[in-house]
């Protein structure tokens, strides 16, 4: 008879990091190896083991250990996701969505913070590598070509999330081009003649945005003052609010993400500039804030859950089927009350 571990109900009385599964086995007197099948789906094992496995594994209050367990396949169930500047509300709602629909099909995000990174991501990544994920999330940074060959040589899939494009891994990137187009023809509409474009520098997704944008409004003969600072953040487009509303005739603004343009309508205010009557300000992505009833922003928004959707398919995407994928994510304006009525 093997001796049971001492203290109320079978549990220790010594504190212990972990209760294993061999603690399980001699508490219900079974071997560690029927442990491992009482708890593997599928797996031969006697409905009374099964049952005496049970009832030990709730008295010690045990858990699977369902890392080692996906580990036997060569990949565990985790996902690693890179990702910096997570404070801002844009990234914590994209954050919030991917890890929702990871977890509805069975992975967990190991989340990696690249804010204290200066630019190569590669320690990150490596680190990622060595839990031997499923697959790698990039949304901040771009991998150097070793890194991604060595998560190719691995079988662990890499996909790119608004990052400069990259053949041989999956890229997903917003329809950039046709949100500046969306908005540039809005502001035309509303009979907007001076227009400046609110920027930052910091990647390729923002600057394609403010691109096409002047390109646009090009076309259509109206000259775009660019305003551009390193980070996209709220201080940042009340900056360039007040440097660009206080001696100009700007009547028209395109900010290239929502917290750039929520900073310009509280300079505005602070300006006693009326929005839209004096000038008319669009921004992109509609995070919460947009729909505040301070704000009423209008603003470029993605197709609902369509990224992380497409992370998703990316990541469970068959390796043998060759070709990675390239999915552009549409975007559609969302009109609330920051731009002027259409000029007829």
């Amino acid at each position: 008879m093997k001796k049971k571990p001492s203290g109320v109900g079978g549990r220790r009385e010594t504190p212990q990091a972990f209760v294993t599964a061999q603690d399980v086995a001699d508490l219900a007197g079974v071997s560690r190896a029927a442990v491992s099948r009482s708890f593997t789906q599928g797996a031969s094992v006697s409905e009374e083991t099964r049952q005496r496995v049970i009832r030990a594994a709730e008295a010690l209050g045990y858990r699977v250990n369902r890392l080692a367990q996906t580990l036997s396949g060569g990949h565990s169930n985790m996902v690693g996701v890179v990702v910096a500047n997570m404070s801002s509300p844009h990234m914590s709602h994209q954050l919030d969505q991917l890890s929702g629909v990871l977890l509805r099909q069975g992975m967990q995000c190991l989340l990696l913070n690249a804010s204290a990174i200066a630019g190569d991501i590669s320690k990150l990544i490596e680190l990622i590598l060595e839990f031997r994920v499923r697959a790698v999330v990039v949304l901040s940074g771009t991998p150097p070509e070793a890194i991604i060959e060595e998560c190719m040589s691995n079988n662990v899939r890499m996909v790119l999330v608004d990052r400069s494009h990259h053949d041989e891994v999956d890229n997903i990137v917003s329809d950039d081009a046709e949100g500046a187009r969306l908005a540039a023809v809005r502001l035309i509409a509303a009979g907007c003649k001076q227009v400046a474009v609110v920027s930052a520098r910091r990647t390729s997704s923002q600057f394609r945005r403010r691109t096409e944008f002047i390109a646009h409004m090009q076309k259509a003969g109206i000259k775009t003052i660019p305003w551009a600072m390193e980070e996209p953040s709220y201080d940042a487009g009340k900056r360039a609010g007040f440097e660009l509303l206080e001696n100009g005739n700007i009547d028209g603004v395109f900010c290239v993400t929502d917290l750039l343009a929520i900073g310009l309508l509280d300079a505005a205010r602070a300006l006693s500039k009326r929005v839209p009557e004096d000038v008319s300000v669009i921004g992109f992505d509609d995070i919460p804030q947009a729909n505040w009833h301070a704000y009423q922003l209008t603003t470029i928004r993605r197709k609902q859950n369509a990224m992380a959707e497409s992370i998703l398919e990316a990541i469970e995407r068959d390796h043998a089927s060759g070709v990675p994928v390239h999915c552009l994510i549409p975007v559609e304006l969302i009109e609330r009350g920051t731009v002027k009525v259409h000029q007829t």
